[in-house]
């Protein structure tokens, strides 16, 4: 199906499989082990008090939103990476296409509905450290608090992207390694790109510096520490973190695409 044939109908296409990939996500219970860390993060305010000397708004900043962070990759890569395997593995894929529905829409949908799980998940986590932050009087740093956490947010949008893009042409495991490692080398993209520069040969300075500019650099969106400490982002910070996670989502979304409608599933 051409996207420019009827826009609305592949409107409505996307949002019925966004709505199908929310609802199965919500069925697989991880909503509910997300509201027990909440739970958690709040409970551990009271230790933390004894713990801390006084730190314990800072502990729980720090604490939440590391922790969110971790939850939230781990979720974007394991369910990200079997949302297309499960479908191919139960032949459903064969009766969705069977129907007028584009690769293009499929990918698309399955994209939007896990990342409206995220974030109805990363909403749930905030919630609980700042309930943290007010059982210790600590109110002062939960508007940073929120600000570190819609970063997160803003790079949990591009690891999802890439698990998509793995699970359209690899096995769920080798998908979510590949993802697990772009992960990593995200964060460390400018330590990689100052690592080539020191060691002075050309080809190893060069494959690095192609890594830092092609790579996510996920750095970007790192403000936890700060957050914990009182600072808020400037306005300019959150923006730009938007669009660069915005325009390098599409773009690995495109790319998915392209290599999922030359998928033979015969």
């Amino acid at each position: 199906m051409n996207p420019a044939e009827n826009p609305r109908k592949s409107v409505r296409i996307i949002a019925a499989i966004a709505k199908n990939t929310f609802r199965e996500s919500i069925r697989d219970r991880i909503l509910y082990n997300l509201v027990v860390f909440a739970l958690l993060i709040t409970a551990s305010a009271v230790l933390l008090g004894e713990l801390t000397n006084g730190q314990q708004a800072r502990t729980i900043v720090n604490l939440g939103t590391n922790a969110i962070l971790l939850f939230g990759t781990f979720i974007a890569i394991f369910v990200g990476v079997g949302l297309v395997a499960k479908e191919i593995e139960k032949r459903t894929v064969y009766s969705i296409f069977a129907k007028p529905v584009g690769r293009w829409e499929f990918v698309t949908g399955k994209y939007i509905g896990l990342c409206l799980t995220l974030l109805v998940n990363t909403v749930v986590m905030a919630i609980g450290v700042c309930l943290a932050l007010l059982y210790v009087n600590g109110t002062e740093l939960i508007v940073p608090a929120i600000s570190a956490i819609v970063l997160i947010y803003f790079e949990l949008l591009i690891t999802t992207a890439i698990a998509i893009l793995f699970s359209s042409f690899s096995t769920p495991t080798l998908a979510a390694l590949f993802t697990l490692l772009i992960f990593i080398i995200g964060h460390l993209s400018s330590s990689l790109r100052d690592l080539g520069a020191a060691l002075g040969t050309l080809f190893v300075g060069l494959l690095l510096e192609f890594l830092y500019y092609v790579l996510p650099n996920l750095a970007v969106f790192s403000f936890r520490t700060e957050a914990a400490n009182g600072f808020l982002p400037p306005v300019s910070v959150i923006f730009g973190a938007a669009a660069y996670a915005i325009i390098y989502a599409c773009a690995i979304l495109i790319i998915a695409i392209a290599i999922f409608s030359r998928r033979n599933f015969k």
